[in-house]
């Protein structure tokens, strides 16, 4: 008999602990891997970092400039369940028991615009409602450029990576809804 309560015991904290830990990743802090050359030279393949999600869980606006993780999948609807699932599939990926790479749908990136901003690319710059930005994070000089401008919608993000020659960003997916910005970094190791 006793046996089975040290059993009991053991497995109640643990699924406490996991619990826990889950409810932490989801909705307060959430640590995760660098994955890709987008963000050079700012962040490097196999960085790690840890992402504060409470502006994520208040639905709260990030400041331009910020370094945020997003959920790349801006045409589908994002629920509760993905903020649970994502940071297991992150620790899975880290301790290299699941491919991340097959699923890849968690970016990293900086906000250039926010709700209601014109955009242009031109002259190898990115320009923010006329005015050229001042970029000292970018790995070198921008080759793209459109002869379309665009304009954040209301409760969406315009984001890319700092190498802007070798990174998929809102140039190619669109602006990001808010609810799909999930946290920003706050630490790199």
């Amino acid at each position: 008999m006793k046996i089975m309560n040290a059993i009991f015991d053991w497995s109640y904290s643990i699924i406490i602990a996991f619990t826990c830990a889950l409810l932490i990743n989801a909705f307060l802090f959430q640590p995760t891997r660098v994955q890709g050359s987008s963000m050079e030279p700012t962040l490097q393949n196999d960085n790690y970092l840890f992402v504060s999600k409470v502006s994520h869980t208040l639905r709260q606006l990030p400041d331009y400039s910020d370094i945020v993780i997003i959920d790349s999948r801006v045409l589908r609807e994002r629920t509760w369940k993905d903020d649970l699932v994502d940071p297991m599939n992150t620790y899975l990926g880290m301790l290299k028991l699941v491919d991340q790479s097959a699923d890849h749908h968690i970016w990293v990136k900086r906000i250039i615009g926010k709700p209601g901003d014109v955009l242009e690319f031109k002259d190898n710059k990115v320009f923010r409602n006329g005015i050229a930005l001042e970029e000292p994070y970018t790995k070198e000089l921008m080759l793209y450029s459109s002869e379309k401008k665009i304009t954040v919608p209301e409760d969406h993000v315009f984001v890319m990576g700092d190498n802007r020659n070798n990174s998929s960003d809102s140039r190619f997916i669109g602006p990001v809804p808010i609810n799909q910005v999930l946290g920003k970094v706050v630490l790199k190791l």
